[in-house]
């Protein structure tokens, strides 16, 4: 599978694909998706060779272009929404730690059959280091999986939770706020255009005034948002999401929201006419992957819906957002879902209950799965609590085995990649479906415009 050499990779698309003015003439369409990308993408992820490694990016990115796909920025339906014209329907936003293409994959056929414009596919900060996938990679896994599917228009990748460390900023402040920087740029340069900026790390419950608690949040918040509007392509508005509390935290509330939006506002303002936030993250009660009990499944939780419906209403009204944002919800029982629509919430973050499916899934090889459990035990051994069980752990810290385990992982065979492929697009037609996400595929296409397609490509050709 691996190119052997750049000659090998430029005799593999003889009579498939050629360059044409600096970009890529695709010959045979069919040919190209179902024969050449899935050996273009495991060596643009995997060759040691960074000249091959390179060649595939641009050229899965080149041909992306050429075939009506390209990486995109929500923001114009967020306006719309935060306008009152669209509402009804939570966007999901997917996060993918592991067996990313097939994963990506499933979601593209999923949002296919529920004629889907409005879906994210998203990846944290924190995830980006455990499993192995720089912003440049990630998005060529995105893109290279909606092309194999034959998707046509804008697709969203998004830089999740691209937070600040509180001990790290007490540090070192600026080493810390450059770190940050340095992360947006890169996310944006590989296609990143929707960026959520997690300052919520920053606020202080002490003290007694909310202006005080949320200072350093609205001012980072503020920071960064100007420096996404310095940096962005020319033709395209980054979007960029806010966050008011820290998933596991308190609860957030109307009065936190506020205090937040007017000084951030404020302070932006005081930057230049910049575009600011286009949705706010919150607290309503849920934890990221939930909290496993001793036997390893997952505790119930109650998740404050009357305050997400309140703080999207004043979000939106107030501030013409597309509303709030709810994170660690993908282990939040079946009938949750259809909840978060009537609420106006605008977006949903989902991953931990798909990385559940992959590695409970009775596809996945018994050995392969204990050989990462093994691994975990050794690796992590300092992460388990006194009176934690083995399921406990290894519930926790499974996630980080999908970056060691990658290439074992990716190369698992046809049928069972297959088949652990259906079941997650089940689940993702079901959750679509809930969501009231289903025939945005027009509304999406109609909003959001192609920018020049030349510089777009030199865009793209530079992350590479």
């Amino acid at each position: 599978m691996r190119y052997k050499d750049i000659f090998d990779y430029k005799n593999s698309l003889k009579g498939i694909a050629g360059l044409k003015d600096g970009g890529v003439d695709i010959i045979n369409a069919s040919v190209f998706r179902e024969q050449i990308l899935d050996r273009l993408i495991f060596n643009a992820v995997f060759n040691e060779d960074k000249e091959i490694k390179g060649n595939c990016r641009w050229l899965i990115k080149s041909a992306a272009l050429s075939l009506g796909l390209r990486p995109a920025s929500i923001q114009e339906l967020y306006e719309a929404m935060g306008r009152g014209e669209y509402k009804g329907f939570t966007v999901p936003a997917i996060n993918i730690r592991g067996l990313s293409y097939d994963v990506a994959r499933a979601v593209v056929r999923a949002s296919k059959k529920n004629n889907m414009g409005a879906f994210i596919f998203e990846i944290a900060k924190s995830e980006i280091g455990y499993t192995e996938q720089s912003p440049a990679e990630y998005s060529t896994v995105m893109i290279a999986s909606a092309l194999r599917e034959g998707y046509k228009g804008p697709i969203f990748i998004q830089g999740d939770h691209y937070q600040i460390s509180a001990k790290k900023y007490a540090g070192d402040k600026n080493k810390e706020l450059s770190g940050l920087k340095k992360l947006i740029k890169d996310s944006i340069s590989a296609g990143f255009y929707n960026i959520d900026i997690d300052s919520s790390t920053m606020v202080d419950l002490s003290k007694a005034d909310l202006k005080e608690q949320q200072g350093l949040n609205f001012e980072i918040a503020a920071d960064m948002t100007a420096y996404i509007r310095g940096i962005q392509p020319h033709g395209i508005n980054v979007s960029v999401g806010g966050e008011i509390g820290e998933v596991g935290g308190k609860n957030s509330t109307v009065e936190e929201l506020r205090v937040f939006m007017d000084n951030y506002r404020n302070t932006l303002k005081n930057k230049g006419n910049l575009k600011g936030i286009s949705k706010i993250s919150v607290q309503t009660g849920t934890t990221h992957g939930g909290v496993p009990l001793p036997d390893g499944s997952i505790a119930k939780i109650k998740l404050d819906f009357d305050t997400l419906e309140k703080l999207s209403k004043v979000a939106r009204e107030g501030y013409g957002l597309s509303g709030a944002v709810q994170h660690g919800a993908s282990t939040l029982p079946d009938e949750a879902f259809d909840r978060f629509p009537k609420t106006g919430t605008a977006e949903i973050h989902l991953a931990t209950g798909f990385q559940n499916m992959i590695y409970e899934s009775r596809h996945l090889p018994a050995d392969l799965r204990e050989d990462i459990y093994r691994y975990l035990r050794d690796s992590c051994a300092s992460e388990k609590k006194a009176n934690e069980t083995d399921e406990q752990f290894i519930y926790k810290t499974r996630k980080k085995g999908f970056g060691p385990f990658k290439e074992k992982i990716w190369t698992l065979s046809s049928s069972i990649k297959e088949a652990i492929g259906r079941e997650l697009e089940e689940k993702f037609v079901f959750l679509f479906k809930k969501l009231n996400v289903v025939n945005t595929y027009d509304v999406v296409n109609t909003l959001i415009k192609p920018i020049n397609a030349e510089s777009d490509l030199k865009r793209e050709i530079e992350a590479c």
